[in-house]
């Protein structure tokens, strides 16, 4: 039976093994994903199989400064108890080392890694975990800022990771950048600045607008330039309520004003310059279906 290079994918990331070991478990096995799985754990390289199929959303998002280099991760589990484990938590830290420390291009290279302060490859350690727990615990992603200067901020313990990116000039800018990312945590912004919002989204936004406009009586007689006048204006709010840089700074008691407003006072006081470059904000779990359990459902079925 042939098999495809989807179907090595699919075995790798049913049981954590290697992708050369899956082709050969695939090739022994005529292609026969079963028989496959099977041969892998006779071999004793896949004892995690069965966990590998449950859905990993909990886990710790974590962000760092390492040796200089700027990194965030994020490392999911199957519940948040696990997340709140010491060796879990060391493991998590140990893969931020290793992608600081090796720059790899994707998640398929940091896998192939050195785990940092082992033999063992990362994608090793996360099995050894996978024992070690007893859970499924997967290496989901990753970003690293090697220029700039960086700065780091963990929401509840691992609930949000941000790393922000600068250009700094004769200050030490850990503290500004780190305000500046527990804002990213807190408001999540679309955009960071309004440079980046694009012709279609103002357009969508515009329309939006006037409809609106349309629709209230006391605005639907106003003459079309006075309402494009209008539409101007919202927009300045639209850009304050989803660019980053032109948000209000939610530390009202350091400054009054917008987050570059922050970013400029905050560095003229300390006699230097610092610009914002570029943001990352990992939140645990986003983007993945959890299994809803319907307990009774479950009784139901122990009583049968």
């Amino acid at each position: 039976m042939a098999f495809t290079a989807v179907d090595v994918k699919t075995l790798r990331e049913m049981t954590g093994v290697g992708m050369m070991d899956c082709k050969k478990a695939l090739t022994e096995c005529d292609g026969n994903m079963d028989k496959a799985v099977e041969w892998l754990r006779e071999k004793g390289m896949a004892a995690s199989a069965k966990k590998a199929g449950r859905i990993a959303a909990e886990g710790m998002a974590y962000a760092a400064v390492v040796d200089g280099v700027g990194v965030v991760v994020e490392v999911n589990a199957e519940t948040d108890f696990v997340g709140k484990n010491e060796k879990f938590q060391a493991f998590v830290k140990g893969v931020a080392a290793t992608v600081a420390k090796n720059a790899p291009a994707d998640l398929d290279a940091l896998m192939a890694c050195t785990y940092e302060g082992s033999d063992l490859t990362v994608l090793q350690m996360q099995q050894e975990m996978v024992l070690t727990i007893g859970e499924n615990i997967k290496v989901r992603r990753f970003e690293r800022f090697a220029t700039g200067t960086s700065a780091a901020y963990i929401h509840a313990g691992g609930k949000i990771g941000v790393l922000v990116n600068m250009e700094v000039e004769g200050v030490d800018a850990t503290e500004i950048g780190r305000n500046v990312a527990m804002q990213i945590a807190a408001l999540n912004p679309r955009f960071w600045d309004k440079s980046q919002v694009t012709e279609d989204v103002l357009e969508t936004e515009k329309h939006i607008m006037l409809v609106q406009m349309d629709n209230d009586p006391k605005m639907a007689s106003k003459p079309a330039q006075v309402k494009e006048k209008i539409v101007m204006g919202k927009l300045n709010k639209f850009y304050s309520e989803n660019c980053l840089l032109q948000m209000e700074f939610v530390r009202g008691d350091l400054f009054t004003g917008s987050v570059e407003g922050y970013i400029a006072d905050a560095a003229k006081k300390l006699g230097g310059t610092v610009k914002f470059i570029n943001a990352v904000r990992f939140e645990k779990g986003e983007g993945i279906e959890k299994k809803e359990e319907n307990f009774a459902e479950e009784i139901a079925k122990m009583v049968k």
